[in-house]
């Protein structure tokens, strides 16, 4: 089994994954240490740090895939996060692997970003990894992204699970489902 997690910046991805470490004693890869090792051991990797999300995704996604297929065909169970996996990775799997796959995708309504920006999406970035540079984009480049994010799940047909009004018991949809799934899995092996 694996449990794919991504979504837009700040969303609790990483958090959702330490939680879910925690929960189920499986192991979890952040794309974000993947990225900088890569970019760090080679910096002619093929990209740079401050480049897009979508740039350096298609660049980490094949050996994301192959971490996922190689795991699938060892029965072994991994948890990898990061915004680096964009929705239209997911129905690039084939079936074979893809029905192993509990796919996770994250974002913030426009409400819940005007209304918590500050007070917690800015204030909660921290919680499970250090960031040692500020925030830089605004409330509506947020807004935007997370609007583009939306659309890409719902392009693609992915689990998408929006953040409205109270993280908390919204969050707490993402974990039952992923629950669900799980013991789908399970019956079906």
């Amino acid at each position: 089994m694996i449990i794919l997690i991504s979504g837009s910046s700040c969303t609790g991805k990483t958090l959702l994954a330490q939680t879910l470490l925690e929960t189920y004693h499986i192991p979890y890869v952040s794309i974000d240490h993947l990225k900088m090792g890569l970019y760090r051991g080679n910096p002619d990797c093929g990209f740079t740090p401050l480049d897009s999300t979508e740039q350096i995704g298609s660049k980490l996604w094949p050996i994301v895939k192959g971490m996922i297929m190689t795991a699938i065909e060892n029965r072994q169970h991994l948890i990898i996060e990061g915004c680096y996996v964009l929705p239209r990775h997911v129905k690039e799997l084939e079936e074979t692997y893809a029905e192993h796959v509990i796919p996770v995708f994250l974002g913030f309504s426009e409400r819940y970003i005007e209304d918590n920006f500050d007070s917690k999406i800015i204030t909660h970035r921290n919680v499970v990894e250090t960031r040692a540079y500020p925030e830089d984009r605004t409330v509506s480049q947020h807004i935007s992204e997370h609007q583009r994010f939306r659309q890409q799940c719902a392009e693609h047909d992915v689990p998408y699970f929006e953040i409205d009004q109270h993280y908390e018991p919204e969050i707490r949809k993402v974990y039952n489902y992923i629950e669900e799934q799980r013991r789908s899995l399970e019956r079906r092996a």
